[in-house]
């Protein structure tokens, strides 16, 4: 029995999570029918059988979630903040839907107070659909950044974001262009004032080749080499208008990932969001240097990017995270985004199954972007952020839940069949974001 302390708090429920590493997620996990999370304050400080914990923390504060099964905090590894109210905006593929809606609305957050009012719907918006982590852009305004931060930190989140640097005229309109100067200062005096403050942490952000100088990322993997420890987080073969674009102005460059790496852009922390059309070099890079592919499923099928190669990805044992991609992509929803990657790997005749896409949003995230002693997973000493999910949240749901005798197919049916009306609550640093209720109990057992 663990000392009198009446501060832990026990969460009864189905328990789902990936305690390591692994290449096989779907059969290196851990699931207790009958389970239990302990937190203390802000961390996780046991998980596992009910029973076991409930002796051991006799004076738990307990809420009963039994019949809803608890996971891992989602990890969402690429998406854009100012975006989230232009999702859903119809038509065009890439380059022609950035000049008609991506640089419109980003023009808005030169306003500080209209940065600061959309990171508190953006949060809120991720919290409800049971993401507690997320790789975002914000806008060239370094202002935007401070917002995203300092909203995140209000509420002991742990964020990774960035102030978008482009400084090409020939594909930034003026009012969203930055300088080779401007953009490294910026950014170090961002890095400085966020990283590694609280839960912060800070990401170099070149929106793409051909919004950049070769100046300006020549400027930018300087920064990066003077700060290894940061993020960098861009874009990489989404759509094949922008990779010939790309060849088009580096013509002395192998391919569009050689052009990152030619200005030490390429290394661990380095997240390339997209990766649809990549040459064999590219896949082998991406793997020498430990950097991260960013699948984002609903956004390629949106703008008619194309499919990612999952398959290569596998075969060159490169790190592949999930990610939303809002605003191209459809759902700020982790458990869709991974319906939608079934769907695109089943196009291809190798689907990914339920349990991997999980890992690919909590413990396999967090390994890629090193962050796994604090987030993706139900471990003691991690960070207490996690999800309640109801999988039978309506009709529809109920009646397929019968049918499931596995929870690898009560979590498919979910991915495919639900949304954020499957989120109970979802907990940061052991702290409700949704404020929902829950039965409450305070035991003393001998």
């Amino acid at each position: 029995m663990d000392c009198m302390n009446t501060e832990f708090t026990l969460f009864k429920a189905q328990i789902l999570h990936f305690p390591s590493e692994t290449e096989t997620p779907s059969s290196n996990f851990q699931f207790e029918a009958e389970g239990a999370l302990v937190v203390e304050g802000k961390k996780i400080k046991a998980v596992g059988d009910y029973a076991t914990l409930r002796q051991r923390f006799p004076y738990a504060t307990e809420h009963d979630y039994a019949q809803y099964l608890l996971i891992p905090g989602l990890i969402d590894s690429h998406l854009h903040f100012p975006q989230i109210e232009m999702i859903a905006s119809y038509g065009e593929q890439l380059m022609a839907w950035l000049e008609n809606y991506t640089f419109p609305t980003e023009i808005k957050f030169a306003d500080p107070e209209y940065c600061s009012m959309m990171a508190e719907v953006f949060l809120q918006q991720l919290f409800k659909n049971g993401t507690t982590t997320a790789l975002a852009y914000a806008t060239v305004h370094a202002h935007s950044a401070d917002a995203l931060f300092a909203a995140a930190s209000a509420k002991n989140m742990a964020l990774i974001t960035g102030k978008i640097c482009m400084d090409s005229a020939a594909d930034c309109p003026d009012e969203l262009r930055d300088s080779v100067k401007s953009s490294v200062d910026e950014s170090q005096a961002l890095i400085q004032k966020w990283h590694n403050k609280g839960r912060n942490q800070y990401a170099i952000t070149p929106r793409f080749v051909p919004t950049s100088t070769p100046e300006q990322l020549a400027a930018l993997g300087e920064l990066a080499r003077a700060y290894p420890d940061v993020f960098i987080q861009t874009h990489l073969s989404e759509n094949q208008s922008e990779v010939a674009l790309v060849a088009e102005r580096f013509p002395q460059h192998n391919s569009y990932l050689d052009v990152y790496d030619h200005y030490g852009l390429v290394r661990e922390k380095a997240v390339f969001g997209h990766c649809v059309h990549l040459p064999e070099s590219s896949w082998l890079t991406l793997r020498e240097k430990g950097a991260t592919a960013a699948f984002c499923p609903s956004s390629n099928l949106f703008l008619g990017s194309g499919l990612f190669d999952y398959a290569s990805a596998q075969t060159h044992k490169v790190q592949t995270v999930l990610a939303s991609d809002i605003g191209a992509g459809t759902s700020l929803n982790m458990l869709r985004t991974y319906g939608e990657a079934y769907k695109v790997c089943q196009l291809q005749q190798h689907p990914i199954d339920a349990l991997t896409g999980l890992y690919m949003m909590t413990q396999g995230a967090a390994v890629a972007h090193q962050l796994a002693n604090d987030i993706g997973n139900l471990n003691p000493g991690s960070f207490a952020d996690f999800v309640i999910l109801n999988p039978n949240f309506d009709t529809l749901t109920a009646l397929r839940g019968t049918h499931s005798k596995h929870i690898s197919d009560s979590l498919f049916s979910l991915s495919i069949l639900g949304d954020d009306r499957a989120v109970v609550d979802t907990f940061v640093a052991g702290q409700s974001m949704l404020n929902s209720t829950s039965q409450e109990k305070r035991y003393a057992m001998a």
